[in-house]
Formats: structure tokens, sequence, C-alpha cells
């Protein structure tokens, strides 16, 4: 063969190559984009896990089309099940730490704590050892908060709340102080929630996401 015809050979199969790098990603970096910088991993109860109402249209839902949106679209894996307690999700996030190796985790759990009367110190206590697994494998984490209805008693209800605040400061992460802010303490509240006056409607959900987002776009 002579000279210039190996030469051309050469080139065609390393161009051949190239586009076989790029259709398989075999180049992380340049393949997944800007992918590659965010894999967000929601581990919550059923406020998260879309229980009643259509899929696609919770809030953890709206949180990756709106990121698309932006222009930074993300890996969001939403890993809640409902009726989940801080001791379920402590159980299983080893398991979704590994398999997904997230750079954020959204911690939404405890609001079955309360319904089941678990101790408060448990859940504080389960809250704090996901926050450091999170930490331990290296993702931020945001840590969402709830709050009960008036009739737990105001003191179960204050120290309930306080429990998320004390584990964010003490773990210094970020925290959304009450998952449902934008429509739980208005006066038309339960024209908001389903029939069980505990799951919010699907046109609460963006009020949801409108209540994480301040906190976790900084950590983007």
């Amino acid at each position: 063969m002579a000279l210039g015809m190996r030469r051309r050979a050469w080139v065609a199969h390393c161009s051949g190559g190239l586009l076989g790098l790029w259709a398989l990603g075999a180049s992380p970096a340049l393949a997944q984009g800007k992918t590659a910088g965010h894999r967000i991993l929601v581990v919550g109860d059923s406020l998260s896990a879309e229980y009643g109402i259509a899929r696609g249209s919770g809030w953890v839902a709206l949180l990756e089309q709106r990121l698309k949106t932006q222009g930074r679209p993300a890996v969001v894996v939403n890993a809640s099940i409902s009726g989940d307690t801080t001791s379920g999700g402590r159980a299983r996030l080893g398991a979704l730490l590994t398999q997904h190796r997230p750079t954020h985790v959204v911690i939404e759990l405890g609001g079955n704590d309360a319904l089941r009367g678990m101790p408060l110190q448990l859940t504080r206590d389960n809250l704090t050892a996901m926050v450091r697994a999170a930490k331990a494998a290296q993702a931020r984490v945001l840590l969402v908060g709830m709050q009960v209805p008036p009739n737990y008693g105001p003191r179960y209800g204050q120290e309930f709340a306080e429990g998320f605040a004390q584990v964010a400061k003490a773990e210094q992460v970020a925290l959304v102080p009450f998952l449902l802010s934008g429509f739980a303490t208005r006066p038309d509240a339960e024209s908001w929630f389903q029939s069980d006056r505990i799951h919010p409607l699907a046109k609460a959900h963006p009020l949801m996401l409108d209540a994480v987002w301040p906190a976790l776009s900084k950590l983007l």
C-alpha cells in the first residue's frame, strides 16, 4: 500500500474510532455535558412520591423540568416511598448512595415518624445518620423539614419542627424549614389537600418546589 493510501486509511480508522467514542459516551466529560455535574437524589415519603396525583406532576418531577428549562439539566433520582420513616430511609440510604453516587442528597422524611408516634430523639438520630452518610459520600445535603397539625399539641409540634433545625445546624447543612409552607397555613388550606387532609393536591406541588428551590439552587 502506498504511503498516501496508508495515511488516508489511518485517518479514516481514527475518525471512525472517535465517532464510536462519542456514540458510546467513552469520554464522560464531553458526552455527558452539563449533566455530569449534578446528580440529585431525593429520599422522601409520600409527599415526594406523588401519592394520589398523576405521575410527573409532583415537585421532584417539576424540579427536573425546571433545571432543564434553565439550561442546566441534571439527573434527578426520586427514591421516595410512601409511608417511609426516617428509620426506613436510614436503612436504605447506603445502597442508594452506592448505586447512584449523587452529588446532592435531599432528605424529606419525618412526617410519618410523627404519625406513628416515634420518639423525637429517634427521628433526630436517624436524620443525623443520613446526613452524615451523604456527606461521607461527598454529596451536598439539603434537609427538608416538616410540621405537624396543632392537634398534636403545641409543645410536641414545636419540638418536632425544631428537630430538623437542630440537625441542620449541628451538621452544617442547608435546611428548608417546612415543605408545605406555601399553602398549609393559608385560610383556604383545606382546598390544597386531598380528601385525607394529609397529602397535597397536584396544584400544590409547584408551591412545594418553590419552598425547596431557594435553598437547593444555592447548592447547585
